[in-house]
C-alpha cells in the first residue's frame, strides 16, 4: 500500500471509536473511523481511487457494515460501493457539509436492520398472486416500520420486497416468514435475506472526492 493511502468509506455513524480487524474492501485488514463531531465515517484504507466491483470487493463491503451494525447494534447509514476519498480533510468535509442529513437519517433508522424477502412461484404452479401477496404483506406490515418495493424481474417472482425491521422485532419477524413458507410451500418458495444496512430506506446522494 502506498504510504499516504485513500479513505474507503462504508458508512456514517454517530460518534464514536470503533476500530476493527476484519477484511475490507481492497484487501485491508483494519476498518477504524474518522471523526467530525457528532459523526463517525467508518472506513478503510486503500491505495486505488476506483476500487474494483468485484464479488469480494462487494462481499467485504456488505460484511463490514453488517458487522458494524451488529457489533452492539448500532445504526449505520450506508455508503454506495466505491467511495473513496483522498484524503482526510476531503472526508471531513463532507461529514461537515451533509451533518444535518446524516443525523436526520440517523434518527429515521435508529435501531433498524434491512431484511428482504422474495415470492418465488414453483414452475407451472396454479394459485391466486394477488391473494397470497396482500396476505403476506399485511403479515409483514404488523411486524416492521417500512416496506420498499423492488421489482418483479422474473414471471416467477410474486413478491421482491425490503422490509425496515426494529431489532426487537427481528425475532417475530422470523418467525412470520417461517410460518409463510410453510404454509405456501405446496406452491412457492420463499427467500429470505438480511439483516442488511438499510440502502432502500435511505435517500442520500453523496460523490466521492
Amino acid at each position: 500500500m502506498s504510504d499516504s493511502p485513500h479513505y474507503y468509506a462504508y458508512g456514517i455513524i454517530a460518534d464514536e471509536e470503533y476500530d476493527l480487524e476484519i477484511s475490507g474492501v481492497g484487501s485491508a485488514s483494519r476498518v477504524y473511523t474518522v471523526h467530525h463531531r457528532p459523526l463517525a465515517a467508518v472506513v478503510s484504507d486503500i491505495d486505488t481511487l476506483e476500487p474494483e466491483q468485484t464479488d469480494e470487493n462487494l462481499r467485504a463491503h456488505d460484511n463490514v457494515l453488517r458487522t458494524a451494525m451488529e457489533d452492539g447494534k448500532r445504526t449505520v447509514v450506508p455508503m454506495r460501493f466505491g467511495m473513496v476519498f483522498k484524503n482526510e480533510r476531503t472526508l471531513k468535509n463532507v461529514l461537515r457539509g451533509g451533518r444535518g442529513m446524516f443525523n436526520r437519517a440517523l434518527h429515521e433508522i435508529d435501531g433498524t436492520v434491512e431484511l428482504g424477502v422474495k415470492l418465488i412461484a414453483d414452475e407451472n404452479a396454479t394459485f391466486d398472486r394477488e391473494t397470497v401477496r396482500e396476505d403476506v404483506a399485511a403479515r409483514l406490515q404488523g411486524v416492521s416500520v417500512q416496506e420498499a418495493e423492488n421489482g418483479l424481474f422474473s414471471d416467477r417472482l410474486v413478491m421482491n420486497r425490503s422490509y425496515l425491521v426494529d431489532y426487537d422485532q427481528q425475532t417475530a419477524f422470523d418467525t412470520a416468514i417461517d410460518e409463510i413458507a410453510t404454509e405456501h410451500d405446496d406452491h412457492l418458495s420463499v427467500q429470505y435475506s438480511g439483516p442488511w444496512a438499510p440502502y432502500n430506506f435511505i435517500d442520500i446522494e453523496i460523490g466521492a472526492q
